[in-house]
């Protein structure tokens, strides 16, 4: 039978809560699966898994039982490995790459934050900013709304104008947040979000990054700004761009 993983820890974690129970229906029991001084914490994956709440949240609930007691790698929901032992071979073949992610992970949380731009506030600071917008709009106005050609000129230098200030609210964001989190890794671009970034947090100061959160949202009252956290790291179990990863020799 396939194996489900939920995360990996160190050897020496080598207990669960009594009657942990993971995902699937009825749900699987959760056992551990040891190798050198490494452990992946696992159950039996149940056939045609699919991403449905309750087993979201065991998948969840299996990490933060985990991460409770120890440092844990965290997989994505649905990381199934054909049996144990291609999961002890995995652990066994990239044990310095998961040695030194936890101890990079130790103490740390994933928050994500999200950026988008109020329309009606981004429009009026495009208008108060934009000299050229302000020009074709008072010359429009004084030729009674312009012609269809002004219209459409004011139409694309707003449109360029309200893009460009995307890709400075993107960089801002960004620049606002890093020095209070340990590393970044930008996550694909989704319709709708000017900026999707993931930040590595440590735990003992995830107040003080909140609060920069806020910050951001009161002196950029054009940003809708929204935060998810805090999550186990899943963005950072790859070292990314931001924070290269140490050669092993």
């Amino acid at each position: 039978m396939s194996t489900y993983v939920y995360g990996i820890t160190t050897g020496s974690h080598s207990s669960l809560p009594d009657g942990m129970e993971g995902v699937g229906e009825p749900a699987r029991q959760v056992r551990i699966i040891k190798e050198g001084d490494l452990a992946a914490v696992v159950s039996d994956a149940p056939e045609g898994l699919r991403p449905k709440r309750r087993d979201l949240l065991a998948h969840q609930n299996v990490l933060a039982e985990t991460g409770a007691a120890a440092s844990v790698l965290p997989m994505r929901f649905g990381s199934v490995s054909p049996d144990d032992a291609a999961v002890a071979g995995v652990l066994a073949e990239r044990a310095d790459h998961f040695k030194e992610r936890l101890e990079a992970l130790a103490g740390k949380v994933e928050y994500n934050v999200k950026a988008t731009h109020d329309e009606e506030a981004v429009l009026h600071r495009v208008m108060s900013e934009n000299p050229e917008v302000r020009a074709l709009t008072e010359a429009n106005r004084k030729a009674g709304g312009g012609s269809y050609d002004d219209k459409l000129r004011l139409g694309e230098v707003v449109v360029a104008a309200v893009q460009h200030r995307e890709v400075e609210d993107a960089a801002e964001l960004q620049r606002a947040l890093e020095p209070v989190a340990a590393a970044i890794s930008v996550g694909p671009e989704s319709t709708g979000w000017l900026a999707n970034l993931s930040f590595l947090v440590e735990r003992a100061s995830a107040e003080d990054f909140i609060a920069a959160v806020e910050e951001v949202r009161k002196g950029q009252p054009h940003l809708e700004v929204r935060l998810h956290g805090p999550l186990p790291p899943y963005s950072f179990v790859e070292p990314g761009p931001s924070e290269p990863a140490e050669t092993h020799h």
